[in-house]
């Protein structure tokens, strides 16, 4: 619920759902302390879900595109797999990406193949203090490699990729808001910077991102009263609405008529 300040969102201790979002940013692990305090565990537990779903992507107003994805935790790490394809036409775009993370959210390994209608392929992995990205336009191509000043624990931008904005989101939340009495509150207009690594554009990138309050939002003739972040970068300014439990449920992309929704 909001506070009289507006900043505060429900945070129930019981929601595993939660409890895993926040493990997953590597600020809350609760999930893993949990199953450490009980002193049951010699190995490590299955992997848990911790959102899956599909969101439709729209410009002006039309259903262009899908992805696809699931986010899974466990006490060793996270993994986020996504599908992007755009509807019938003559050149229908198919891509995918696995983003694999360390219990602390640092990156271990992340891959993107482009199903059609070319085969580029890229896999970014830590190297010491930097990101080395290595890929090639074509499986017969040499592969090439680019080397980013940038830490494991950055996060990852893509540009098909929705999915990545919603780990985002979850990081922020991890690392710039607080529990308390069983809430949590996010300081409100307060623009916090990460660095990121947009793997697509083989660039490193500078966003911030800042909770903006509380708004009713229509989603598929539906109000609802959602939480909003606001996005800003180079490629623009995106707004990201999510519900109580955090799960990403709309993004507009202002000032481009495109529109992502979750189905």
């Amino acid at each position: 619920m909001q506070s009289r300040a507006g900043v505060r969102w429900t945070f129930k201790d019981a929601d595993l759902s939660v409890r895993a979002i926040l493990a997953l940013a590597g600020a809350c692990l609760l999930a893993v302390s949990n199953v450490a305090a009980s002193g049951k565990d010699d190995k490590a537990p299955a992997a848990q879900m911790v959102d899956s779903g599909s969101f439709g992507v729209f410009m002006n107003g039309r259903r262009v595109a899908t992805e696809t994805f699931s986010v899974h935790q466990n006490s060793s790490g996270s993994s986020v797999v996504s599908e992007f394809k755009s509807e019938a036409g003559v050149d229908k775009a198919d891509q995918t990406s696995e983003w694999q993370m360390a219990a602390n959210s640092d990156l271990r390994k992340y891959e993107w193949k482009e199903v059609s209608p070319g085969q580029s392929q890229a896999v970014v992995v830590p190297n010491q203090d930097f990101l080395t990205e290595r890929y090639r336009n074509s499986p017969q191509d040499k592969e090439l490699e680019k080397p980013f000043l940038l830490p494991a624990s950055s996060s990852l931008l893509d540009d098909y990729f929705f999915v990545q904005r919603e780990v985002l989101a979850w990081k922020f939340l991890a690392t710039s808001c607080k529990q308390d009495k069983g809430a949590l509150q996010c300081p409100l207009k307060q623009p916090v910077p990460f660095g990121a690594l947009n793997p697509h554009a083989r660039a490193s990138i500078s966003v911030t991102i800042e909770f903006a309050g509380r708004e009713k939002v229509m989603i598929r003739g539906a109000e609802l009263e959602l939480n909003r972040l606001d996005l800003k970068g180079d490629s623009g300014n995106w707004a990201l609405w999510l519900d109580d439990q955090f799960k990403l449920q709309r993004i507009l992309i202002l000032g481009d008529n495109t529109e992502v929704v979750r189905d």
